[in-house]
Parts: C-alpha cells; structure tokens; sequence
C-alpha cells in the first residue's frame, strides 16, 4: 500500500486495523483475568496455597512474552492473520486444559497455552503489526490497542464474578475458550491486512542510526530497555492480580473487589489515550519515566489506605498513572532502531516487561503466604519501581546528551 499525497502511511486502514487489534485484544486478555477474579475459589477448590493460582496467572505474562519473541518472526512470515488465528485456538484450548485438569492442567493451560502460544502469538505480534501501519501517530495507536487490556479488565471481571458464584470457575472458563473463538477468528480472517511498507526515507534515516544509539551499543541500550521494563512491571502486577484477593482479606466483598479492579483499569483506559497523545509529542522515554513515577506514587498508597472508598480512590490513581508505561516502551524501540529490528526488538522488550508480570504476580502470592498479609508486598513493589526510575532517568540522561550534540552538529 503506498503513502498518502501528504508524504505519511498513516490511512483509513491504518484506524481500521487498530481497531480490529483493539477488538481482539479486548477479548484475549479476558482469559488471565479469571484466575485473577476466581483466585480465592480456586485455590480452596484445589487446596492449595494462594501463591498456586498466583503463579498460574504469572505465568501468562511470562509465556506471552517469551511466546511473542518467537511468533513475532513466524509472523513476518505467515501473516498477521494465521498468525492470530493461531493464538485464538491455543487460548480456547488452555482454558479447557485449566479448567479441568488439576493444578498440573492449570499451569499448563495458562502458561503454555494461554501464554506461549495464545496471547504470545497475538499481544506482541500485534503491537509490531500496528506500529507498522502509523508514522505520524503510532505513539496515540499502540495506546489504544494497548487498552484492549484494561477494556478487559473493565468489562470481564464483574461477568467473571458473578459468573464464578453462579456455574463455578470451571465453568466460566470452559465457557469463555468458546467466546474466544467465536469472536477472534473473524476478526482476524477479515481486518487484519498486510501493513504498508515503510517510506524509503525513513527506513534509511534508521539504518543510519543503527550504529549508536545514544551514543552506546545499540545492545547495551536494548539491555537497559529490558531491565527497566522488568522493574517497573513487578509493581504494576501487584494490585492487578492481587486486588480482588487483597479486598477479601480486609473483609471488602469479591464483587466490590472485582468492581474496584474494573475501576484502576477503566481509570488505565481513559488515561492511556491521552499518554499516547503525550507520548507522540514527547517521545517513550519520557512518556515511560512520567508513567512510573506517577505509578511509584500510587504502590506506596496502598500503604497507607484499608478502607473501601479510600482503596477506590488509589485504585483509579494506580490505573491513572501506569496506562503510558508499555506504549511508552514500544514507542522508545521504534524511535531508537530501525524498522526492519522491531520484529524481534518489540517483543524482547514485552518479553522482559511480562516476566516482570509475572515474577510480581507469583512474589506478592509467595510474600502473602510467608507473612499473612499484604503490606510486604506493596513495599517491595515501590523498591521495584524506584529501580525502574534510575534506570529510565539514566537513559534520558543519555538521549539529551545525544540530541544536544546531534543539534551542534547540524548547527555546524
């Protein structure tokens, strides 16, 4: 497809794919959520400690990222189409494995399955695919399809709840595999064309930044962007997976723990149209430190708060500032490498970031197992996100070093 007369690749099927990856996103991050709404009725129906349904969930995260490393390759390709479809029946068929197969069929089904091959071919690949399609405004579309996550988590976590008390958790999850189905085959099948192919100028403004970047090994900064990312999605794991959890221990009701998760993620869809907006304006990286700071502030407020009203509020501030803090980590990839890299370089990325996901998840499980309660975990998620900062704050230090000189050097 070529450019408009206006010199961009951007179109009517630019919006029309990333629409379609906001559909299908919106249902495939329902199947982890689950776990999450049916934590407490899992683990007293398997009898086990709540760091098992814990770690399950975890392992999603950790199997979307390290899936998404390889199918975002198989995707270049097979295409974006057989690609997704592929991702929607492993997903349908680790809900059924979990669902009926003991704490063994749960940790296969949500981690190989669910995981690796399901949202690992879908989330990550999808996010390359659509960052594709845009030049001018990718940073305001990878955030919207981004928020087909907490579209999810708004949506399915009250059906989950309700659900689950009704039919059991077995139920609810042999029933949304079908969903899945039903829902992303034909949308992919139908809206997820080939993108476009880069502009010749662009493509060859990248190869030349290929050598340094910020004046390292573009290696070394891809290393940093990956430990950043791990540190700063351990804290972000932690209310998103243990909220519901967390409110049954202070004698809140499953369903008003379930209504407050639904509160932090619509807060976290609303607020992440407007940091793809700042992102495209100011850049990733500053869109990723402006989001971690305001979520360090957030974790640490779950410190301070045990009320119903009060954990709302923190709740909706929580989603308010990590929403800009992935789009941000794609967008810093795409500005720093070349295109033709993001196909590995983009999940690699996400792949870290999950196993943040998921270490977070299973380490608050671990931590509320060894010490009854759930402060501890709180705590270390803000030593995590401090961490994140000095990684971040380090990389801008560097990327204004090198944009100064790249301005003197011009000026000459």
């Amino acid at each position: 497809m070529a450019a408009d007369l206006s010199g961009s690749i951007e179109s009517a099927a630019s919006w029309r794919a990333a629409l379609a990856t906001l559909a299908i996103l919106s249902v495939s991050y329902g199947a982890p959520l689950i776990v999450v709404v049916g934590l407490v009725p899992i683990q007293t129906s398997l009898g086990t400690d709540r760091s098992v349904p814990a770690l399950a969930g975890a392992l999603v995260w950790m199997g979307t990222g390290l899936g998404g490393v390889v199918m975002g390759r198989v995707a270049e390709r097979i295409g974006m189409r057989a690609c997704v479809a592929f991702g929607a029946v492993m997903i349908a068929a680790g809900l059924v494995v979990s669902a009926h197969g003991g704490v063994t069929g749960l940790y296969l089904g949500h981690g190989v399955l669910i995981g690796l091959l399901g949202n690992g071919a879908i989330y990550p690949p999808l996010v390359t695919y659509v960052s594709r399609w845009f030049d001018r405004k990718r940073g305001t579309a990878i955030a919207l399809i981004s928020s087909g996550q907490y579209i999810a988590g708004v949506v399915w976590p009250f059906l989950f709840a309700r659900t689950i008390a009704r039919f059991g958790w077995r139920a609810v999850m042999a029933g949304y595999g079908g969903l899945t189905l039903v829902v992303l085959l034909p949308l992919a099948l139908v809206f997820l064309a080939p993108p476009p192919a880069p502009l010749a100028a662009g493509s060859a403004m990248a190869g030349r930044r290929r050598a340094r970047v910020m004046g390292m090994r573009p290696g070394t900064v891809q290393l940093l962007l990956c430990l950043a990312g791990f540190c700063c999605c351990v804290p972000m794991a932690i209310p998103s997976a243990h909220l519901v959890a967390y409110c049954s221990g202070l004698g809140i009701g499953a369903g008003t723990g379930a209504a407050m998760l639904s509160v932090l993620l619509a807060a976290a869809f609303l607020s992440r149209q407007a940091w793809g907006l700042f992102a495209d304006r100011h850049g990733g990286l500053a869109t990723v430190a402006a989001g971690s700071a305001a979520q360090a502030a957030a974790i640490a407020a779950f410190l301070l708060t045990t009320n119903e009203a009060g954990l709302f509020a923190v709740s909706a501030a929580f989603g308010l500032g990590f929403a800009g803090i992935i789009p941000g980590y794609v967008l810093a990839v795409r500005d720093l490498f070349p295109s033709a890299e993001a196909a590995w370089r983009v999940p690699l990325v996400l792949f870290t970031a999950m196993g943040g996901m998921a270490f977070g998840s299973w380490f608050a499980g671990a931590l509320f197992d060894h010490f009854g309660f759930y402060a501890p975990a709180f705590g270390a998620g803000v030593l995590f996100n401090l961490a994140n900062l000095s990684v971040v704050g380090f990389l801008l230090t560097r990327q204004g070093r090198a944009g100064g000189r790249a301005a003197v050097a011009l000026a000459a």
